[in-house]
């Protein structure tokens, strides 16, 4: 077999052309594009369905074509093809509809209608030698998508297997599991919210070298942007560390999310001894003898792989992800009333089952509406209205939120934000039939989800409801709340017509309560801390300490223990063993700046 490789302008590098006899393909990462127009690179799924993709988030109306170039290595016909889904799958007129163009060509077939992640045929085209552009045509506005496109001079359908398909991308692309870039670091922090954040300027005010490693542009998690949740919780011994971090509280899906973005972001880079690898996401680490070597990333849009080595980690991805590969202990679900006694009359079933069962709280995509001047028009969407039902809305609070033993918060995410978003989209279009809402119009919907509940990783302690029910004391209490513990479950009963996204809380009022140290690192990974709603706890647990100003609480004290760690050359458990009373003390004069 003869490989000839041939530069391309597409941002991902290198694509090979193979050919075998006259046998000539190309294969395109979609998120690698040049320009990528009114599309989105979206990440979120990687884990489900193999790379990240582009999406047309238009809320209605068609985006911005996504365009690249790619060579071609002898003029002949080809035939496309492109990786997609039909996200509402049933309807004739599917929301993800696109074209693709090449040369300046629309080719013939309309791209849009798998069941699943699959392969549509686009058509066969004659291109001439040499760079042509290629484009990405969106139809609807609705969250299209498309993980990449193949070319070929053979009408052969390429292989959706995952294994294959992971085989041709690498052979086809150049890539490889195996990151030819290292870096070492004091500490390496995966994921970017309030907690990594945190834990990153904990560590580095000791004077530590910190990765942190975020596959999103923006910091802050559920407090993001893209999210926009306002932050709640106390500081505990933690303000100054957190006001560099935390937001106002706004309403949740406010644009003022944007101004305390810019603060947080401001923060991060004034510690030189900190480095962000933005827009990189995990995919695996490298362990032996239940102790993590390195951890590997690879950027979202273009590719470059890269191996972030230390002697210790901190797992703040939410997904719990870090301990998931390394072979970390780990929950998902409502434990059973009886395996931690947390039983509490006033809802039953609801609070605590009689049986263990896969039900965990949900994730809620916001969204808000406003006054144009003028008309705007909205278009018809038959296929949100067996997920919206009757329901008209302007705006969603935390209360959209899908909760379902059906669907796994981690492996089926990406249907879970799928419904989100009919339900979205439906229920606005009731809202627009109303007399006197012609001027109404989408300002913005989240398509990141706002997750509050999957795997949770286990420590030395794992905190239950009785903990804060009883005010429980612990040597090496290093988080504090006082807040309400707020767990929610799905609005609609069986006989129920309520739609199936909404969720409603139940509290129970707390006094102050405290979580240990040993909530927060690994019981079985030696070098491993977590922060975050994947700390050590019970699903009915997790129920106080889950808000972000607490999971900051969390992810500062693991990057004072972690600077400790390095200086004693201990395990975090040792630290517990050996060094409390100095943690404890470092701990309790946080609030002093550095010198």
């Amino acid at each position: 077999m003869i490989r000839n490789i041939f530069k391309s302008t597409v941002a991902f590098g290198i694509l090979m052309i193979t050919l075998t006899g006259c046998k000539k393909e190309l294969f395109i990462e979609c998120e690698s594009f040049e320009n990528q127009g009114g599309w989105v690179v979206d990440p979120q799924f990687v884990e489900q369905m193999g790379s990240p993709y582009l999406m047309a988030h238009g809320m209605g109306r068609p985006v911005e074509n996504a365009t690249t170039t790619v060579d071609i290595p002898r003029h002949e016909k080809y035939h496309v093809w492109a990786r997609t889904m039909d996200w509402a799958p049933g309807h004739w007129d599917a929301p993800g509809r696109f074209r693709i163009i090449m040369d300046g060509d629309t080719l013939p077939e309309t791209i849009g209608d798998n069941m699943g992640w699959g392969w549509n045929y686009a058509g066969k085209i004659a291109l001439r030698e040499g760079p042509v552009r290629l484009e990405l045509l969106d139809l609807t506005g609705f969250n299209g998508r498309c993980d990449a496109i193949y070319i070929c001079n053979r009408n052969r359908t390429p292989t959706n297997q995952p294994r294959y398909l992971k085989e041709m991308r690498e052979v086809l692309t150049g890539a490889s599991e195996t990151p030819s870039r290292m870096e070492e670091y004091d500490l390496v922090v995966v994921g970017g919210g309030i907690a990594g954040c945190a834990a990153s300027i904990a560590a580095a005010e000791q004077g530590m070298r910190v990765a942190l490693v975020h596959d999103r542009p923006v910091l802050g998690g559920n407090a993001s942007s893209e999210i926009r949740v306002h932050t709640l919780g106390v500081y505990g011994h933690f303000e100054r560390i957190l006001r560099m971090l935390d937001t106002e509280h706004y309403p949740n899906g406010s644009p003022e999310a944007f101004r305390d973005e810019a603060k947080r972001m401001a923060s991060m880079k004034a510690y030189p001894n900190i480095t962000l690898f933005l827009e990189y996401r995990a995919y695996g680490t490298d362990t032996a003898d239940n102790v993590i070597t390195a951890v590997d990333a690879r950027h979202t849009s273009t590719g470059e792989q890269i191996r972030l080595k230390a002697p210790f980690f901190v797992d703040c991805t939410g997904d719990g992800w870090i301990g998931y590969w390394a072979g970390a202990d780990w929950m998902y679900g409502r434990e059973s009333r009886e395996t931690y006694d947390e039983g509490w009359e006033a809802f039953g079933d609801r609070w605590s089952p009689e049986e263990a069962d896969n039900y965990v709280m949900g994730s809620t995509l916001l969204w808000r509406s406003r006054q144009a001047d003028a008309p705007v028009p909205f278009p018809e969407v038959p296929w949100a209205m067996d997920v919206a039902g009757g329901l008209a809305a302007r705006e969603g609070t935390w209360q959209w939120e899908l909760i379902s033993d059906d669907l796994h918060q981690v492996d089926n995410a990406e249907q879970i934000r799928d419904h989100m978003l009919k339900a979205v989209f439906g229920s606005f279009f009731n809202e627009k039939k109303k007399k006197g809402n012609e001027n109404l119009e989408l300002e913005w919907v989240a398509w990141v989800l706002g997750k509050r509940e999957s795997r949770r990783l286990v420590g030395d302690v794992v905190y239950t409801f009785n903990d804060m029910r009883n005010s429980t004391s612990f040597p090496d209490a290093v988080v504090a709340e006082e807040r309400e513990v707020d767990v929610h479950y799905r609005q609609m009963d069986e006989d129920d017509e309520k739609p199936d996204f909404l969720s409603e809380a139940m509290y129970y009022p707390a006094e102050r309560y405290v979580v240990p140290y040993r909530a927060l690192y690994s019981r079985n990974i030696s070098n491993l801390f977590m922060a975050g709603r994947c700390f050590s706890c019970s699903h009915v647990g997790l129920g106080g300490p889950r808000v972000m100003r607490t999971t900051g609480q969390m992810g500062a004290a693991v990057g004072y223990a972690a600077s400790l760690c390095l200086e004693y050359g201990c395990t975090p458990r040792e630290l517990y063993e050996k060094h409390l009373e100095e943690y404890m003390s470092v701990v309790a004069n946080s609030s002093t700046a550095p010198q």
